[in-house]
């Protein structure tokens, strides 16, 4: 049953995506219409398969890369509903719901069996830890999309090209704003990560850092969004460079989500 929820998510989010090509591209009400209701109806499909493994697993399901990328993906969903309901932002669902079906796609062709925890995972730092960081990654992930946003729409202005696209993107300064607050949402969200993350450690292996390989780039990726509203606040440093910035960021996070458990080896590997 949980299989099945999970196809038919996917295949929402795909269709979702299709519409976001068109609303991109020769936008109109009902394409936006179409494109919000595929969206809810996948959310609501992958909330349930995930609340099914939740049961049948009796833990968390981020145990496994094909959970985690499919839980990274519910969260970002999340919150780019919240985003939605917050600022209106035309066309974000065109850039966010491609990264989505992507990690969802990936999810799909990873093994998907439910396995047992095991002991060093039998922690209720399960939970803490794990929801901190992919509410923090989601957050990146979302400024991801507004980074892209943003250049788009930079190219548009400075081409003076003022018409069909630039009219539905939201302006400059709106997307430097959401940038730049997205990544004063999943900034302390990743510290809280790594903090916790580094309690379990002591608890579980009686250290609380190991330099394992997830740690390492966790770190990095800290010191990178550091700069970023180091810069911003110190510097000045907004608009295309800081979309920049969290374009590179977000690669970074996908590294160390993906990257870490596929190429190096240490406790955090699926």
């Amino acid at each position: 049953m949980e299989t099945l929820l999970f196809e038919f998510a996917l295949t929402c989010y795909f269709a979702a995506t299709i519409a976001c090509g068109l609303e991109l591209f020769k936008g109109t009400k009902t394409t936006s219409r179409i494109m919000f209701g595929l969206v809810v109806a996948g959310f609501v499909l992958h909330t349930a398969n995930i609340l099914a493994r939740y049961f049948i697993s009796g833990h968390m399901p981020t145990a496994s890369l094909h959970e985690a990328s499919s839980f990274f993906s519910w969260c970002i969903v999340l919150l780019f509903f919240f985003l939605e309901y917050r600022y209106r932002v035309g066309l974000l669902g065109s850039f966010i719901m491609p990264v989505v079906f992507v990690l969802m796609l990936t999810s799909s062709m990873l093994p998907r069996k439910i396995e047992n925890l095991s002991p060093l995972l039998q922690s209720s730092w399960l939970f803490i830890h794990t929801a901190f960081a992919f509410i923090g990654d989601a957050a990146f992930a979302m400024a991801f999309g507004v980074g892209i946003m943003y250049l788009v729409q930079e190219h548009y202005v400075k081409s003076k090209h003022l018409g069909g696209l630039f009219k539905r993107l939201p302006s400059l300064q709106i997307l430097d704003e959401m940038n730049y607050r997205l990544i004063t949402i999943g900034f302390p969200f990743l510290t809280l990560a790594i903090i916790t993350g580094a309690l379990w450690a002591e608890t579980a292996l009686g250290r609380f850092w190991r330099w394992d390989p997830k740690e390492v780039w966790s770190l990095i990726t800290w010191f990178i969004y550091a700069a970023v509203l180091h810069l911003r606040l110190t510097k000045g440093w907004r608009g295309k460079k800081a979309a920049i910035l969290s374009i590179i960021g977000f690669c970074i996070v996908l590294f160390t989500f993906f990257g870490v458990n596929l190429l190096l080896k240490g406790y955090h590997t699926f």
